[in-house]
């Protein structure tokens, strides 16, 4: 790192037909207390000046795109250029640039990748129960919009689950056999199905509706419970 800051120096210096006294002149006229020993030891990669000599320093040899001259890109194709050189070479830049024709276009962004999910025709009840299971659906396209672990989704049938669910609300599932309680899923409970939130009370599990005007359906130990999936939100 040391030796490549240091040709780099040296060489702009010669291209600015300055030797090592003269530089260390100009530094010190630019409120530096600079010898030309420092200079030589920044050129042969001894030592490396602190942020202000190096900021200075760049300003001295004319170095505006510092990142470019010292990363090897940007301005750093332009050294070996004398003044005019230079000069033409920015000229003809601008000119690319005002011709319109070679300007960075704005990148497209990508097409959202498309899935399809079966949707349910059969409503989900989030009021007395219907009954969900079998071949009723339909293939539906789905992109970003839907959770990606999302398996299937049905449609929501009453207000039971008001206010987060709404009638006539398509909502996405992820297939799954068990819940934690507090989840919100689809279960297949006496014969119907539910959007409910699975809920723990004193001597039994419940499923919960968030509408507070609908009581618990309390899951009886005699009667199979069967989860479909976890609501994604």
């Amino acid at each position: 790192m040391k030796m490549k800051f240091g040709a780099i120096i040296a060489s702009r210096r010669r291209e600015l037909g300055l030797n090592q006294v003269e530089l260390a002149s100009r530094l010190t006229a630019r409120g530096l207390s600079v010898s030309n020993q420092a200079v030589s030891k920044w050129e042969n990669g001894l030592t490396l000046p602190n942020a202000k000599q190096f900021l200075i320093l760049c300003q001295t040899l004319e170095i505006d795109d510092i990142r470019g001259v010292f990363t090897g890109g940007g301005e750093g194709l332009l050294r070996g250029l004398d003044k005019d050189g230079r000069r033409k070479a920015l000229d003809y830049i601008q000119l690319l640039r005002d011709s319109g024709r070679y300007a960075l276009r704005p990148r497209e962004e990508e097409p959202a990748r498309l899935r399809s999910l079966p949707l349910y025709s059969l409503a989900v009840s989030a009021g007395t129960g219907q009954f969900l299971d079998g071949e009723d659906y339909e293939m539906v396209e789905v992109g970003a919009e839907v959770p990606e672990g999302a398996n299937f989704g049905v449609r929501v049938a009453g207000d039971s689950m008001e206010p987060q669910y709404h009638d006539g609300q398509t909502i996405w599932v992820r297939q799954q056999r068990s819940l934690m309680t507090g989840d919100i899923g689809i279960f297949l409970y006496d014969g119907s199905a539910y959007l409910k939130q699975l809920v723990a009370r004193e001597s039994s599990m419940a499923l919960h509706s968030l509408n507070p005007k609908y009581e618990d359906i309390i899951i009886s130990p005699e009667l199979p419970l069967r989860v479909l999936g976890k609501v994604m939100h």
